[in-house]
C-alpha cells in the first residue's frame, strides 16, 4: 500500500513538472519569435555600418547592461540572470554582425 501511495505522489509530481515544462516550451517559442525580430533589426543596423570597427560599441553595451540591471531590480527579476542573458545575447549578435558584415564602398 505504501509503495502504491509513493508511486501515486511521484506520478502527480511528474505530471505537474510536465505541465510546467509545456508552459516553458510555449514561452521558448515566443522568445524565438522575439529573437527573430531582434535579428531583423540588427540586420538593418548592420547594413548602415561602413566598417567592421563600427560593430562593437562598448559605451552602448555598458548603457544597455546598466539599464537592464535597473529594470530587473524594478521588476523583481534576478539581476545576475538578466545580465548574463543580455551579455550573452549581445556577444551572439556581435558575432552575427562580424559573420555578416559586408564592406561598403
Amino acid at each position: 500500500m505504501l509503495v502504491k501511495l509513493i508511486n501515486y505522489f511521484v506520478a502527480m509530481i511528474n505530471k505537474k513538472i510536465l505541465e510546467i515544462r509545456k508552459k516553458l516550451d510555449k514561452l521558448d517559442n515566443k522568445l524565438l519569435d522575439l529573437i527573430r525580430l531582434r535579428t531583423e533589426l540588427v540586420k538593418k543596423i548592420l547594413s548602415n555600418k561602413r566598417y567592421k570597427k563600427d560593430i562593437v560599441d562598448k559605451k552602448r553595451i555598458r548603457i544597455i547592461l546598466k539599464n537592464i540591471s535597473k529594470k530587473s531590480k524594478k521588476k523583481g527579476v534576478d539581476k545576475i540572470v538578466t545580465k548574463k542573458i543580455w551579455y550573452g545575447m549581445i556577444r551572439a549578435f556581435i558575432d552575427y554582425e562580424y559573420r555578416n558584415f559586408k564592406k561598403k564602398n
